[in-house]
């Protein structure tokens, strides 16, 4: 099968709308990438369809750290190397195995269920937003399981724009150093399939529509309305592609990227 590329780095957001972490390794399930957006923040001033609080309302999210207190458990499934011995899908940790501690943009730190940091967040928005904490073992994304973006596409936009695009702007959970020159050439995945590593398969279905979360820079918060305007007027409004695991498994940092259908 023709290899396409490899992975040039894998990301994971505990915390919808918070800052991320970039990892060496990751475990790809059905849910999706291990420990990516296991909690997140409810607002009532939200649509019924789309309850999260994020940095749509809240530009600061983002300069939010959050970190898991226990990095092992929150690493890969508690018994992978025996559920992979015996065919069977691998297991969680308990969820207060997998709790994290926030860091705020003023350096005070807090755990996620602290009624101190929903007053934090409140005390920056409008008070129309009555927060709640979420929880789940599976990632509370805005469409499928897993997100990919190329650094050919971050390349295109940057130039079309005439802007320095940071890849992290789009949040993915894969970022792809394709074989080619072509930014967007992942939307010829749509409706294939993507073997990543030795094992994982991912099921490329539907290009992300992007919203103005891409004018945010992941540093500074500050907004860039040029990305997004770009993103609409050149590419129906699409950067990245949104895929679903059809076969678990370790992604590396470095894993070659095969196409397969």
């Amino acid at each position: 099968m023709p290899i396409v590329g490899k992975v040039d780095s894998l990301w994971r957001y505990p915390v919808k709308s918070m800052r991320g972490q970039e990892l060496e390794e990751a475990f790809a399930g059905y849910p999706g990438v291990y420990g990516d957006r296991v909690f997140a923040f409810k607002s009532s001033a939200s649509p019924t369809g789309f309850p999260y609080f994020t940095a749509r309302e809240q530009r600061r999210l983002l300069q939010y750290r959050p970190r898991f207190r226990h990095p092992d458990k929150a690493a890969r499934p508690v018994n992978l190397t025996e559920a992979d011995k015996l065919g069977a899908g691998p297991l969680s940790a308990d969820i207060s195995e997998l709790m994290v501690d926030i860091e705020t943009p003023d350096g005070k730190t807090l755990a996620i269920d602290d009624s101190g940091l929903i007053d934090i967040l409140r005390s920056e928005i409008d008070e129309k937003h009555q927060l709640t904490l979420m929880r789940s073992h599976r990632a509370m994304t805005d469409c499928r399981p897993v997100s990919i973006f190329s650094l050919q596409s971050a390349r295109q936009l940057s130039e079309e724009t005439e802007t320095p695009i940071d890849k992290r702007r789009f949040r993915a959970n894969v970022y792809l150093d394709l074989a080619c020159d072509n930014g967007f050439a992942e939307n010829e995945f749509v409706g294939r399939s993507l073997k990543i590593g030795p094992k994982v398969i991912v099921r490329v279905l539907e290009r992300d529509a992007r919203c103005v979360m891409i004018t945010l820079d992941p540093d500074t918060s500050e907004r860039t309305p040029a990305v997004l305007k770009k993103v609409a007027q050149a590419h129906e409004g699409t950067a990245g592609v949104y895929g679903a695991v059809i076969v678990e498994g370790m992604l590396h940092k470095g894993d070659t990227v095969e196409l397969l259908d």
